[in-house]
């Protein structure tokens, strides 16, 4: 791809996102999270006092950010969250885990029990791909045993290579590894 764009780091909360991109903004990359920007647009909520979390307006961040984001930017950026592949992005990085690792790193953060199972259940489901447009170029990585590093060295592969392949040619699939 010609010039700067945008790169959405997907996945289910904690696959690795924010460190994923955190890595890439350490080489140069300019870093926007989902969050963020629902804030600037005044497209999220208060804080849902039965999950902790903040609901953002994606459809009308989505409008919001169709002519904020009319063109290239400047600079490549990426945006991290979990909502992130269905913004104006041009690319898609889904971030994997292996189901059971998951659930620990996500008790490890304090998670409530039924917060946990519904982004297992996401995730098992496989998150990001049942919501993704066709046509954008999607890869994915298992953070459970790839090293982050590693990933963050694949993913600049895959750019510099102008984002081939097009898509995963074996897609994770967590029911048919019988991680469930």
């Amino acid at each position: 791809m010609e010039g700067a764009f945008r790169l959405a780091i997907s996945g289910t909360p904690g696959t690795g996102k924010s460190t994923v991109a955190s890595l890439l903004g350490d080489l140069g990359y300019r870093i926007e999270t989902v969050e963020s920007l629902a804030e600037e647009f005044g497209c999220i909520e208060e804080v849902d006092p039965r999950d902790g979390a903040r609901p953002i307006d994606v459809k009308n961040l989505q409008q919001k950010l169709k002519s904020a984001w009319e063109g290239m930017p400047n600079k490549t950026t990426v945006i991290d969250g979990h909502l992130s592949h269905l913004l104006g992005v041009d690319s898609v990085v889904i971030l994997r885990c292996r189901p059971e690792e998951l659930r620990e790193r996500l008790a490890g953060r304090s998670y409530p029990n039924q917060k946990i199972d519904e982004n297992v259940d996401w995730e098992i489901l496989g998150g990001p791909w049942t919501e993704i447009e066709d046509g954008k170029p999607i890869i994915e990585f298992d953070t459970s045993c790839e090293r982050i590093e590693s990933i963050v060295a694949a993913i600049l592969q895959w750019v510099s290579d102008d984002f081939k392949p097009r898509s995963p040619r074996n897609p994770i699939d967590w029911v048919g590894k019988g991680e469930v």
